[in-house]
């Protein structure tokens, strides 16, 4: 396909996901400023799920198809390549159509596991069924979207992916803050209507997203034709077989992008219960909730900006693992981890310096600064861990043992779950950052662990 080299493509792709982040950061400020921490709160018991199971509706196809879309492309099987896109297509409806269905019936079911009926100085379990209920929807078009991403980047044809990357944000932000604003000073409506049509600012982002991705494609079909007809004979390759190579490539894709969001949403889901179990009503419990939730954003800004840059050095140790030369592949594995600790390590200190006023900025004076500072200056360091996870599980994949990321992950997980429950009684809230902090320890030594086998030693 026509357009800017790879690295140039690559380069705008990252930027295009850095303004996303950011916007995805940026709207939280107003909009929590007109909902509080307990609309916010409200909105997290929504999108939380909704990620998760987006992950598993997606299952780490959308990567798959890239690499093989690349693969028969340079073997000039268009027919191949045309036969992926159809079959990823197809089953990415599906799975979008069953699991918009899933977390649609489960919502009742999450929102009494997060909200005590009996408690009504929080939100209700009513409106969390509804705001989940309202998120699902987005599972039908956000599957096919993001195949389609997929696919132009299987071309190393990186615009139309950046420009709906951008434009989904844009569009799902906008229908955030506009819904908000005129729900709660048009409408002088409740808060949780406004969150109501927050979530649905997925399905809208989704919206905008694949439109773009559809006008490249028929943009471009013509040129895709010539491709076709150029093609080598089509092959007999059966779509069991091609599924199959879909889901090798697929699923380890899958383990890191669900890291960060399985360790949320575990806390989002045990906090108010565990708190409630300890003296503290529904509404002071959700406030804690929320406000883990808004710190967990200022400290992912961090993390964003070390892998982005780190993870640019990981084809490379492909490359060097590939060719067999382990003198270049340590290098750019002790070079990765350097840049990852150089930018975090700051950013953490500085968030522990400035905590209160950092939040205070950011969330204003009316959202508890002062506890806020605290959680702040306890979980600034996580951006450490959460780099280092996501950079050595790339590296892992990179040298094709991605199957130890995931027994890491699992044990990680596992600690933190355990840890919520038996360190409460003796740290209140603070326990819930000590046991992300010891699962991220155990997941990222254990990477660590793994890496020292393929990389060090064989230097």
């Amino acid at each position: 396909m026509k357009g800017s080299p790879f690295i140039r493509g690559t380069i705008f792709l990252t930027m295009a996901t850095m303004i996303s982040k950011m916007l995805g950061f940026i709207y939280v400020i107003p909009f929590t400023a007109m909902v509080g921490t307990s609309g916010y709160v409200l909105y997290t018991y929504a999108y939380r799920p909704y990620t998760i199971m987006l992950s598993i509706a997606t299952m780490g196809l959308p990567l798959a198809v890239s690499k093989m879309v690349s693969k028969y492309d340079q073997l000039n099987d268009y027919h191949t390549v045309k036969r992926v896109l159809k079959s990823g297509i197809v089953f990415m409806l599906l799975m979008g159509v069953i699991s918009c269905f899933t977390l649609y019936l489960l919502a009742p079911h999450l929102a009494e596991l997060v909200i005590d009926g009996n408690d009504q100085t929080g939100n209700s379990v009513t409106a969390v069924t509804h705001n989940i209920q309202i998120v699902s929807f987005a599972l039908i078009l956000v599957p096919v979207m993001s195949l389609l991403r997929g696919f132009f980047q299987g071309f190393q044809s990186m615009g139309p992916s950046a420009l709906s990357v951008v434009v989904e944000q844009f569009f799902r932000v906008l229908t955030i803050l506009i819904g908000s604003f005129v729900v709660l000073y048009v409408l002088k409506a409740s808060v949780s209507l406004a969150v109501g049509i927050s979530t649905f600012g997925a399905f809208m982002g989704a919206i905008g997203g694949l439109s773009v991705l559809s006008a490249y494609y028929i943009k471009r079909r013509r040129h895709l034709k010539k491709k076709e007809i150029a093609s080598i004979p089509q092959t007999t390759k059966s779509f069991l077989s091609l599924y199959k190579e879909l889901f090798t490539y697929s699923i380890p894709f899958v383990v890191v992008g669900l890291a960060i969001p399985l360790y949320q949403t575990i806390d989002t889901f045990t906090i108010n219960k565990l708190l409630i179990q300890i003296g503290y009503m529904q509404g002071e419990a959700e406030k804690i909730n929320a406000i883990i939730g808004l710190v967990q954003m200022v400290v992912l800004i961090p993390v964003s900006v070390a892998t982005a840059f780190s993870m640019s050095l990981v084809p490379e140790m492909t490359k060097a693992y590939t060719a067999g030369n382990t003198k270049l592949l340590y290098k750019h594995f002790t070079r990765t981890n350097v840049l990852v600790v150089g930018i975090t390590v700051p950013a953490a200190i500085g968030m522990i310096l400035l905590a209160k006023p950092v939040y205070t900025l950011l969330f204003g004076a009316g959202n508890d600064p002062e506890m806020g500072r605290i959680i702040l200056q306890y979980y600034a360091p996580a951006c450490i861990l959460f780099s280092l996870f996501t950079v050595t599980a790339a590296m892992l994949q990179g040298i094709n043992q991605q199957q130890k990321t995931v027994l890491g992950l699992v044990i990680g997980i596992i600690v933190k779950v355990v840890l919520n429950i038996v360190l409460l009684p003796y740290f209140d809230y603070v326990s819930f950052i000590i046991s992300t902090y010891a699962g991220y320890t155990i997941s990222v030594g254990f990477n660590l662990w793994m890496l020292s086998k393929y990389v060090i030693k064989a230097t």
